[in-house]
């Protein structure tokens, strides 16, 4: 037995639910399009499950944090999507797929076949078995991923009160899990081998900042090593961790965030895997032409770097996401792809934003005191090529989002600094020319004493040469007109 559908996304995260409302909005019929989800909810929301759902009070359930809420959008409920006559094919774990027959099979043993599919499958969190480290199935020790996950913390959370937490890994689920369980009650020491928290986005300054707040919150810090084992008790329960310094501590809760891998394995052999994930062109299509990918496992290009990168994101989800349906449904209508990286945390009493990538020469700016706006800037070969703001109004992060977006030229590190925001401010206010040598010399010169490279207002040029066309114009006609007198 089979089903056949005009359009299926395999995989049930985030990027699944904005890609269906955008297929209603394109005009989808009913029964077109099916979703294959080994979760047994309709897409949710998953930066939710770090963030409300861990709270002691009044916890964030379903169905609140349903796609899309999480950008304001409408909320997908199951219902929703009966009424929209789209089917909800959930806890199901597809085990093959065959690209070039076009058809899924199902572990079921269901085959579903498909004109178009969209590759939505996410990335699963790495293990400690992948490090050589047993005890991922210790009922104390929890990972973060999806529901399943944040349903098992949260029951080992309302266990553990004022007990002690380590948390395995100083990146995103790591900072943003211990801040809910200091809120918990729960003694929290964060162990990770780099040498400050979130190493692949933060500065040293940036982290100190945030370390020093975490750490008056009572949190622990251990740097520059790594789990090494377990200690049991007699119900197979971690009662302590060992690091590879000699340290041993006591834990009642181990949450492990140590990073992920995308889902590519059904694909490996039919499609082009490039970067850890699936290879996209700037339509989000992989190298078969009836497949799409999005979300964490499409390695796309991204026109400001101007290469190929696979973006760990939900911004990037939601986007690619909406992007890969446009291309369905109206090719002829859709550009390319281009994405703004941009990544976000609100933990405690921060709220940053950062946008761009975080290479190059860095200018820090403000003032680095908690309750205070400050941020930083990447300059790389003369560009602005990231910036990241704490504390920051929704205009003042739109205007750092915008200005990244421009590449400005910068020439002054030091006058940068000292301008700080007000440089994001100005160069979007002027329109700046992304490329140094786009700027004429005069006016290069005019200006070098500043920061922003200003291009030449255009008015002038265009209302120059529309006179001297309309001259042109009405000289050939006068001369066409006395040539037809004398014919």
């Amino acid at each position: 037995m089979g089903r056949a559908f005009v359009y299926v996304i395999l995989g049930g995260g985030v990027a699944a639910g904005y890609a269906a409302l955008e297929f209603t909005r394109r005009g989808v019929s009913d029964g077109e399009l099916c979703i294959i989800s080994e979760e047994p909810v309709a897409p949710y929301e998953r930066p939710a499950l770090s963030k409300g759902f861990l709270l002691p009070e009044a916890p964030a359930r379903l169905p609140s944090f349903h796609t899309c809420v999480g950008a304001n959008d409408e909320k997908l409920t199951p219902k929703w999507y009966k009424e929209h006559g789209i089917e909800l094919v959930l806890g199901t774990r597809v085990k093959s797929v065959d690209v070039r027959r076009k058809t899924l099979l199902s572990s079921t043993g269901e085959t579903i076949s498909y004109k178009f599919l969209i590759i939505a499958t996410g990335a699963r969190p790495l293990k400690l078995e992948e490090f050589g480290v047993e005890g991922s199935d210790a009922e104390n020790v929890c990972y973060l991923r999806d529901l399943s996950d944040a349903n098992r913390l949260s029951t080992a959370i309302q266990s553990s009160s004022n007990g002690n937490a380590v948390v395995i890994g100083g990146g995103y689920i790591g900072m943003e899990c211990a801040a809910s369980l200091v809120i918990n009650k729960i003694n929290v020491t964060m162990v990770f081998p780099e040498a400050h928290c979130m190493a692949r986005l933060f500065t040293p300054k940036i982290a100190t900042l945030y370390e020093d707040y975490y750490r008056a919150k009572g949190v622990k810090f251990i740097k520059g090593t790594v789990l090494t084992s377990f200690e049991f008790d007699s119900n197979k329960k971690v009662t302590a961790v060992n690091l590879k310094d000699g340290n041993q501590l006591p834990a009642d809760l181990v949450v492990v965030g140590i990073g992920i891998r995308p889902n590519t394995s059904l694909f490996e052999g039919q499609l082009t895997i490039e970067k850890g994930g699936i290879k996209v062109n700037s339509k989000m299509q992989s190298s078969d032409s009836s497949v799409y990918a999005i979300g964490d496992v499409a390695t796309f290009p991204v026109k400001l770097f101007g290469e190929t990168r696979r973006l760990e994101h939900v911004d990037s989800a939601r986007k690619s996401a909406r992007h890969a349906v446009s291309a369905i449904m109206e090719p002829e209508k859709t550009g390319d792809f281009d994405l703004l990286p941009f990544f976000y945390s609100r933990v405690f009493a921060f709220s940053w934003q950062f946008y761009g990538d975080p290479v190059g020469e860095v200018v820090h700016f403000g003032e680095y005191e908690v309750g205070k706006a400050f941020g930083a800037y990447w300059v790389k070969k003369g560009h602005l090529v990231g910036s990241f703001l704490e504390g920051g109004t929704k205009e003042e992060y739109e205007t750092i989002s915008k200005a990244t977006q421009l590449k400005p030229a910068v020439t002054d590190l030091e006058e940068l600094g000292r301008e700080g925001l007000g440089f994001a401010q100005t160069v979007v206010s002027q329109h700046i020319v992304p490329e140094v040598k786009e700027v004429p010399s005069s006016e290069m010169a005019r200006q070098c004493s500043r920061v922003v490279m200003v291009e030449k207002p255009l008015h002038i040029w265009h209302a120059a040469t529309g006179v001297v066309v309309a001259a042109s114009v009405a000289a050939f006609a006068f001369w066409y007109g006395r040539r037809r007198r004398r014919w």
